[in-house]
């Protein structure tokens, strides 16, 4: 194919004979500009980006990507507003690969160049990915790394008219499958980008990284604040916060642990998670009669409590930062995924507070999208109590756990290791939730509040008659009764009796329990 264009011959005659264009030479101008378009910040601000630690987009997607599977599209976008700089892909690249053979959708920030800030074309170009991640129902991973809204694209009257469509931007558009979203926070990541992280199931992100609606940058001019980067957004701070939920070294590990995320869910909430050959428990599970001890108040970690039901190597935390007296994470069981959720007895007993109850609701939810059974494993004194918890919204926060375990359809299985107290009970899946199957083993304590309070509280005045008129021996003696009943009251046993609980087991059996008991609610598939 070849076209027509009128030259100017040596004479300066304007009627000379027209020369042909071929389609070679259009190729030429294609590749000339694929070229620019890849060319990112150019040898200056690639340089520049990889001495601050951090990898150019397109090596941060090989890591993430299978091999050769890496499908572009966008790249030849370009700002609105030029400038005399070039600004390729208007600082964004977006597309399509497999990961572990399975189809995802990239957006990765390129802060090479003009450090990845945000402008009309490159928000229109992410929300083009989105939406086809979305209609056609696969996951999404934003690649995160950027300083916010670039100026003037976005000033002014520009800024009210931003392609910005939350009801797609941020989530699906009502009546259409949830994709699973998972981000990587690889440096400051302002604006835009931490817009897509908090809009993400699963965010990991590096040490060096930090994440805040307004980098340091417009903080201390609008408020007077000077704050660092890491002190505004950095890991303490994000994780504290909910804002990651995993913290790793290096980039490499950041697209690990975002294959190891996207590998316990389906590609979008119509479809059901995916098995794996089943494997044995990273510890033997007979352990757990001697990892758990008797007494009420003495501490153990909760995640070897997981490593004894869990398949080995299966296990993948899920925002220990955030709400730290609870445990959630990601693991299989015999192969099958599921969310497990403890209570970690080594902070404040294990005591659910007003972050806790966040978290936790949010890992239901995420849980009961994805298809993913849940398993409670409860050692709770009960919810914090006083002005600091009833400031932090204590009660809503509670009113909004309960009613999402209850609500949730996927299999729930419960399982009382010790203790298990008053709301922080129901606010593990005890029985007013409608947990599919709720056992206990014979360790377990149940009731309204823990003995030292409940006696204190019901048997105050006669208490106090007694410390008075017999003094504290005979004081200390009818604690001691008072105790005793207690606790002979919330042993398991009536609860099994009256069918509270639907049996009490060998904390050996606790895996092989909990594996059949999923089996049955998932209707008999294994």
């Amino acid at each position: 194919m070849t076209t027509r264009s009128t030259v100017r011959d040596d004479s300066g005659d304007d009627t000379a004979e027209p020369a042909e264009v071929t389609m070679a030479d259009r190729l030429a101008v294609l590749r000339e500009k694929q070229a620019a378009a890849h060319a990112s910040g150019g040898p200056e601000g690639l340089r520049r980006h990889r001495e601050s630690g951090r990898l150019p987009v397109r090596e941060r997607i090989e890591l993430l990507v299978d091999s050769g599977s890496w499908f572009e599209i966008g790249a030849l976008a370009l700002p609105e507003l030029r400038r005399e700089k070039p600004i390729p892909g208007d600082a964004v690249v977006t597309g399509f690969g497999l990961l572990d053979g399975r189809r995802i959708g990239v957006i990765g920030i390129d802060s090479s160049v003009v450090a990845g800030t945000t402008a009309p074309i490159s928000m229109r170009k992410q929300g083009r990915l989105i939406e086809h991640a979305q209609r056609h129902g696969f996951p999404l991973v934003l690649l995160c790394d950027a300083d916010g809204g670039r100026m003037p694209d976005v000033s002014g009257w520009r800024f009210s008219g931003l392609p910005l469509d939350f009801t797609t931007f941020l989530k699906p558009p009502p009546g259409e499958p949830v994709v699973p979203r998972a981000a990587a926070v690889l440096g400051p990541s302002y604006g835009d980008s931490a817009l897509h992280a908090s809009t993400a199931h699963f965010v990991v992100m590096v040490r060096s990284g930090s994440i805040a609606l307004s980098g340091p940058s417009v903080v201390e001019p609008a408020i007077g604040e000077k704050v660092t980067d890491t002190e505004l957004g950095g890991p303490a701070a994000a994780t504290e916060a909910g804002n990651a939920h995993l913290v790793v070294e290096t980039e490499a590990d950041a697209m690990d642990a975002i294959a190891a995320f996207l590998s316990y869910l389906p590609q979008n909430s119509t479809l059901t998670p995916p098995l794996a050959p089943p494997r044995p428990p990273a510890r033997d599970p007979r352990e757990l009669e001697s990892i758990v001890p008797l007494g009420p108040r003495s501490g153990y970690d909760m995640r070897d409590v997981f490593a004894c039901i869990a398949d080995e190597a299966s296990v993948l935390p899920w925002a220990d930062g955030w709400g730290p007296g609870l445990l959630c994470a990601l693991a299989r069981i015999e192969g099958r995924p599921v969310g497990l959720i403890g209570n970690q007895p080594i902070v404040r007993a294990g005591a659910l507070e007003p972050p806790t109850l966040a978290k936790e609701r949010t890992f239901v939810k995420l849980c009961d999208t994805f298809g993913l059974p849940l398993v409670f494993l409860h050692d709770v004194p009960g919810l914090m109590i006083g002005t600091q918890a009833e400031r932090g919204g204590i009660l809503h926060g509670y009113e909004g756990l309960v009613s999402a375990i209850a609500e949730a359809t996927v299999p729930k299985v419960g399982v009382v290791l010790r203790k298990a107290y008053g709301g922080g009970h129901f606010a593990m899946g005890g029985r007013p939730t409608k947990p599919d199957f709720l056992y206990a083993w014979p360790s377990a304590e149940l009731g309204f509040m823990a003995p030292e309070t409940g006696i204190r509280t019901i048997h105050r005045r006669r208490l106090e008659r007694v410390l008075a008129e017999e003094g504290p021996e005979a004081h200390a003696a009818l604690v001691a009764e008072l105790t005793e009943e207690w606790i002979s009251e919330a042993e398991p046993w009536e609860a099994a009796a009256h069918l509270s609980l639907d049996d009490v087991i060998e904390p050996a059996r606790t895996r092989e329990v909990i594996a059949t008991s999923i089996e049955i609610a998932s209707g008999g598939f294994a």
